[in-house]
């Protein structure tokens, strides 16, 4: 989401000095995300719903900051829209619970994995509920990437083959990590029908203020009163989230999107040192080759539209008098 200016332009800066700020600040960005998640993991006995609210409240602080030195504050909460922004920030919360609910579960590195099959799951949902025209080429890289995410998920599913241990707590996370995958992919299409009549930054910060307010429908399950400790690892994380929030929507300033979206994955190297470092998680070969495949799959999609962007622009050039 674009909080930048909308006359901005790549062009604007010139040679590479724009793309390599643009990908510098989607690093950042992929970096406080990061941060973000460990310090969810940290505070693991609290109630996920606990965790979204810190998240989403405390991610109002650099968010709203922000606006207020860009003078935008007055319109960040002017919309014809408010249902469709309690319907995406439903979506969202009960995606984020899904989520962290499964970082408590699961390893660091396993849980972001899994959740790279996000996008794979919005190229199906536009097709079917948006009927977007597909190409053969994108339908085999999300076939390809959800064959990852299975080889990710299998050791998980004992569910499904009546061994002993089948509702363990990482069957169950691993279940609770693709259930949120499924629903972020559903935000974001109602996203994409929000941003034609509405601005980023309303977008931006109705979906936090709903999300803050839906969370607290959990407090009767079983909310607990953080420690020191604890609180200060929540407050963090939902300050991370904010500023992550910033600095990836200001990247898209400085290059374009095919530019700077593989710089994402850069969030499983470190999640996989992370989780070794803090919390003794050990990747499995399975972990490892399905997130090379979904991680495959997605730059093949990136580099592929890339390709037919810069066609498209040759085309145009060369047909302009």
């Amino acid at each position: 989401m674009d909080l930048s200016p909308r006359n901005s332009s790549t062009a604007e800066l010139g040679g590479v000095a724009g793309p390599l700020r643009g990908i510098f600040l989607k690093i950042l960005s992929v970096c406080c995300f990061v941060v973000m998640a460990t310090m969810l993991k940290a505070a693991d006995t609290i109630p996920a719903g606990e965790m979204v609210f810190f998240r989403s409240f405390f991610a109002l602080v650099p968010v709203l900051a922000f606006l207020a030195l860009r003078g935008r504050l007055s319109t960040a909460f002017k919309t014809s829209r408010p249902f469709g922004h309690v319907l995406r920030g439903l979506i969202g919360v009960c995606s984020m619970a899904l989520g962290f609910f499964a970082l408590t579960r699961l390893p660091l590195p396993e849980a972001t994995a899994i959740g790279y099959a996000s996008p794979l799951v919005i190229v199906i949902l536009s097709a079917i509920l948006l009927h977007e025209r597909v190409y053969i080429f994108r339908w085999t890289t999300v076939i390809i990437g959800l064959v990852g995410v299975v080889i990710i998920l299998w050791p998980r599913l004992t569910i499904f083959s009546g061994e002993a241990g089948a509702d363990s707590a990482e069957t169950i996370g691993a279940l609770a990590a693709l259930g949120a995958a499924i629903l972020s992919a559903f935000a974001m299409l109602q996203v994409r029908k929000l941003v034609q009549t509405e601005r980023t930054e309303t977008i931006v910060t109705y979906f936090f203020v709903s999300a803050s307010v839906l969370s607290l429908v959990t407090l009767p399950f079983g909310w607990v009163m953080p420690t020191p400790e604890l609180a200060a690892l929540l407050i963090g994380a939902g300050f991370f989230g904010g500023l992550g929030q910033l600095l990836l929507t200001s990247c898209y300033r400085y290059a374009d999107m095919s530019v700077i979206a593989p710089f994402e994955y850069v969030s499983l190297l470190l999640t996989i040192i992370i989780g070794y470092l803090l919390f003794s998680d050990v990747p499995t070969i399975t972990m490892i080759i399905g997130a090379i495949i979904i991680v495959a799959s997605g730059i093949a999609v990136i580099l592929r539209e890339r390709w037919l962007g810069l066609d498209r622009r040759r085309a145009k050039e060369a047909s302009t008098p």
